[in-house]
């Protein structure tokens, strides 16, 4: 594993190694110490990286269509004078106890798991499993585990033992949607908030925004709740944020239900890349700013497929929007597996911003790398403004797709980069940029990201100085955690 230039062409990497962190989490563990294998932990980093993702992938020889369909787990590293401690645990939800009960799957899967017994055993079958998979976040004096297609599972967020669903002392209605992507406002009403939202989908899309109060004894208090309806189907993961706005892209899809009721397939290989579409900008006016109470403002959007942001800002009468692009839908088919895919037939994703002119309407595009990346972020203090620095999982080779096998960190002014490789043997997942405490500058920090290891068959939590991607320290888990989702990190109090 190494700082340094990446290579033109392909990257050499064996598929297997890389398909071989698709396996169930076969043990959870309790307060285990992590010595580095290489490096020394920073003394000043202090707190807790939660990671969520899918720890169940199989059942009694069947194994889910895709792995956004499997158990969430979370994981847990804290940090305190130099040493860590591991934790791992399943959310306990009903769908996960039911099937530990009955040693097989007995819920079909968004993204086209389906139960045994084939299409009649699936027909008509609408239920669905919240799995508690994609992100997990502190909020009060509760870790919630997020799945946004329902509400959240409540956490201990010392022991991570599941509490529970919670609706939020009833603010969410049984079933009702909760993002598992929300925007942590650093502060720019005063006080930090947790910024979040649920979509009710149809033919006409209603988005509910929340804000929370994230501190003190209101930690977890709704501050404002507000609801705005538009014309079309929206499939939305994440959004981002600015002072004034919440910005929405509305990808421009189609969703035909008839495949996933008739138990063909499931409700996420129903959505399809809508034919002479139109993607929509969606900025709504946050209750704390300085269009409070008026209506959203609407604009065409660049065409292409968005799952994540990385960031956005206010320039005058301009909102800017930087966001990773796919030129169509990713999706696997009912026929493939997705441990053999083809990463040759699967769009990248390629960093671009977008300068939206709310003054004329019109939006400009500018491409900021060609590099297929996902999981960018900022420096937490830099969300909703200008930033000058981002940090992203990238492939390993210039150009084309590829598994993220590299960290990069991007100078979104003058184009500079830097590089951090785990490849040919190393996996890359989310990484997150961790301030130091007291830093003097915006990229004053580190970087945690945990890799999959082909070489140990087995995770690796690797801790890099977030200036320049020098290599910190790199634990070796004890555990063996697939590829995953979100993660967020919590400051020791």
């Amino acid at each position: 594993m190494t700082c340094a230039p990446s290579p033109a062409g392909r990257a050499a990497y064996d598929a297997a190694d890389w398909s071989s962190a698709f396996r169930n989490v076969e043990e959870e563990l309790s307060d285990v110490p992590l010595e580095p294998a290489r490096g020394a932990i920073p003394a000043e980093l202090e707190g807790t990286l939660y990671r969520n993702g899918p720890g169940r992938l199989e059942r009694a020889g069947h194994w889910v269509h895709h792995p956004f369909d499997g158990d969430g787990m979370i994981t847990a590293v804290r940090f305190s004078a130099g040493r860590a401690r591991l934790r791992n645990r399943f959310v306990r939800t009903q769908g996960w106890l039911a099937e530990e009960a009955a040693g097989r799957f007995l819920y079909r899967g968004v993204f086209g798991t389906r139960k045994p017994g084939g299409p009649l055993a699936n027909a008509f079958d609408l239920r669905l499993k919240n799995i508690a998979n994609t992100h997990v976040v502190r909020l009060g004096d509760q870790l919630l585990a997020l799945w946004e297609a329902a509400e959240p599972h409540a956490l201990d967020p010392e022991t991570l033992e599941t509490r529970g669903l919670t609706r939020l002392n009833g603010l969410l209605q049984p079933g009702e949607a909760f993002s598992a992507h929300p925007r942590f406002d650093p502060g720019h009403h005063g006080a930090p908030a947790m910024v979040t939202f649920g979509v009710r989908t149809g033919p006409r899309s209603t988005i509910r925004l929340m804000e929370f109060a994230t501190e003190g004894p209101e930690a977890g208090r709704l501050l404002s709740d507000r609801r705005d309806s538009f014309t079309g189907f929206a499939f939305l993961h994440d959004f981002a944020i600015t002072p004034n706005w919440a910005v929405f892209l509305q990808n421009a899809v189609a969703f035909n239900p008839l495949p996933f009721v008739l138990g063909r397939k499931g409700a996420g290989q129903c959505l399809r890349s809508q034919p002479g579409g139109r993607a929509k900008f969606w900025l709504i006016p946050r209750d704390s700013g300085a269009f409070a109470g008026s209506s959203p403002r609407v604009l065409d959007a660049p065409d292409g497929f968005v799952f994540h942001h990385l960031n956005a800002w206010e320039d005058g009468d301009a909102v800017v929007v930087e966001s990773i692009y796919y030129s169509d839908f990713p999706s696997i088919g009912p026929d493939q597996d997705f441990r053999a895919v083809n990463f040759d037939l699967i769009p990248e994703g390629l960093l671009e911003r977008c300068r939206i002119d709310l003054a004329g309407g019109e939006v400009s595009t500018m491409r900021l790398s060609e590099r297929c990346c996902e999981f960018a972020m900022v420096n937490p203090s830099r969300e909703g403004l200008p930033s000058r620095y981002a940090w992203m999982a990238v492939a390993e080779r210039e150009t084309g797709n590829d598994p993220l096998q590299a960290i990069k960190k991007l100078d979104l002014v003058s184009g500079e980069r830097r590089i951090w490789s785990a490849a040919p043997r190393g996996f890359v997942s989310e990484p997150l940029m961790v301030p130091r405490p007291g830093a003097a500058g915006e990229d004053d920090g580190w970087v945690l990201c945990l890799v999959w290891n082909g070489a140990r068959r087995a995770s690796d939590l690797v801790i890099l100085d977030a200036a320049d991607l020098r290599e910190q320290a790199v634990l070796e888990l004890p555990l063996a955690v697939p590829h995953g989702l979100h993660g967020s990190w919590v400051a020791a109090p």
